[in-house]
């Protein structure tokens, strides 16, 4: 039996799990809670932790002389400086308020939206923002950086040795990338960095070898290809575009962290840099249109502790319904499509653990739809990851969207059926899924209208 390794880095958890080559199946694995890292001008991602669990996560793999393959998988918005050396300088945790510090500056020097179409987001998720941060506040250590790697990439390099950097994790909301040009940026030239960037690579090919001594630490073979890794969100859309038509409308909507609906066939001029809307490349290269919130922080404010406990359930919808107790937007700074909105419950006094899982599903499907409707989407929706585990956010959104098939995987984790289509070029294999059953529930579409006008409301004033 030939398996493949696949190492899944999100912003809150990490994951390593085998698969078989054969037809994906995941047949054992490991996770880890990620912790917070370095502390100094700007906090850090947790790569020292991620690593001492990883060299051990592949030490205890089973079936060592089995495996063939090691796919690396990570979140947007990270980045890893390094000296020649291949020391790392930093890694730059973009949830730090520190590098709102240069936003106006760095406004000033980024390229256009319609260029990058990348929009100007706060904190560190625009890649440039970063690295402009460290030019301007750490001079001393940027001169000493020779090579800037995406954060999927970084795992490339840890595992094979080999710097490249990588057009999915580019086009996640980097503002370093230009998507229908496929090529770097101007502010990439424009600002020195172009010293920085080693050679692009593509998630569809290896890098190289795994390095001599991890191979010698950990017991795995010495000839495991280690691929050119990719972003998490188009991981879980790779593995439903490689298998459909390439002229077919769909969505893929990736949940966890973050909910990022990417929509084939959608039309890129519909994109608007107010809503969070940005264009993301898919692992063939092509731009994809894209709306993103942080669907998983947004959910955990709404529910609050007991509610994160709590299963949410149909019957509490309807009550919810019924009583107009709404959740507005935002919770989280971070974007999405009432950007600047100040969160608030209105219509509640006290919700019991389950009225506020309940409270946060609908609340969060009702963002999901208001981005599926900016990209104008038709066609089938393809729910993947965490949400999709959630029937009764499945079914909220079959409810309000009639025309379109909404279908939910029973996989935990789409990145991994992603990771195995770029390790084995297989496309005659279909993922399986499950349709989502519509609620009969006919005051759902007038809350949503109230909803809408009350939210856009609040985003004008």
């Amino acid at each position: 039996m030939s398996l493949l390794a696949v190492l899944d880095i999100g912003k809150t958890n990490a994951r390593l799990a085998l698969l078989k080559a054969e037809n994906g199946e995941e047949v054992w694995s490991i996770q880890r809670a990620n912790g917070q890292g370095r502390q100094g001008v700007f906090r850090e991602l947790d790569v020292a932790g991620l690593e001492a669990w990883l060299l051990e996560g592949l030490a205890g793999l089973p079936m060592k002389e089995e495996i063939r393959t090691i796919v690396p998988v990570a979140h947007g918005a990270g980045l890893a400086l390094l000296a020649a050396d291949g020391t790392l300088l930093a890694a730059p945790d973009y949830e730090d308020p520190v590098f709102d510090e240069v936003a106006k500056a760095y406004r000033d020097i980024r390229d256009p939206f319609a260029v990058t179409l990348s929009p100007d987001l706060p904190l560190g998720l625009n890649l440039g923002r970063q690295l402009f941060f460290m030019q301007t506040r750490l001079p001393e250590l940027f001169a000493r950086a020779a090579t800037c790697l995406t954060w999927a990439q970084y795992w490339t390099f840890r595992l094979s040795g080999v710097r490249a950097i990588e057009p999915t994790s580019l086009g996640a909301h980097s503002d370093l990338w230009d998507p229908r040009h496929r090529r770097l940026a101007p502010i990439v030239a424009r600002q020195g960095w172009a010293r920085l960037m080693p050679p692009l690579i593509s998630a569809t090919e290896p890098a190289g070898r795994l390095r001599p001594e991890l191979a010698a630490r950990t017991g795995l073979p010495a000839d495991i290809q280690v691929m050119g890794g990719i972003h998490d969100s188009n991981a879980s859309y790779w593995r439903h575009r490689a298998v459909r038509p390439a002229d077919e409308r769909f969505a893929v909507v990736s949940t966890g962290t973050w909910i990022i609906a990417l929509c084939a066939g959608a039309d890129l001029g519909r994109l608007q840099e107010a809503r969070d809307m940005l264009a993301n490349v898919d692992a063939s290269g092509r731009p994809t249109a894209a709306t993103r919130f942080m669907g998983g922080r947004e959910y955990a404010a709404v529910a609050g502790a007991d509610g994160l406990e709590a299963k949410p359930d149909a019957a509490a919808l309807e009550r919810l319904v019924a009583a107009g107790i709404m959740a507005l937007p935002s919770f989280s700074p971070t974007g999405g499509p009432f950007a600047g909105c100040k969160g608030r419950i209105v219509g509640a006094q006290d919700l019991s653990p389950v009225e506020r899982a309940t409270l946060a599903t609908l609340y969060t499907a009702l963002l999901t739809d208001v981005d599926l409707d900016l990209l104008d989407q038709e066609g089938e929706i393809v729910l993947e990851g965490l949400f999709a585990q959630n029937p009764l956010f499945a079914s909220i959104l079959a409810t309000l969207r009639p025309k379109d098939r909404v279908s939910r995987s029973p996989d935990k984790a789409g990145t991994l059926g992603g990771a195995w289509l770029l390790a084995t070029g297989v496309t005659d294999h279909a993922p399986r899924l499950e349709p989502a059953s519509p609620l009969a529930m006919p005051g759902l579409v007038a809350y949503r209208a109230l909803w809408r006008t009350r939210a856009e409301a609040a985003s004008q004033g």
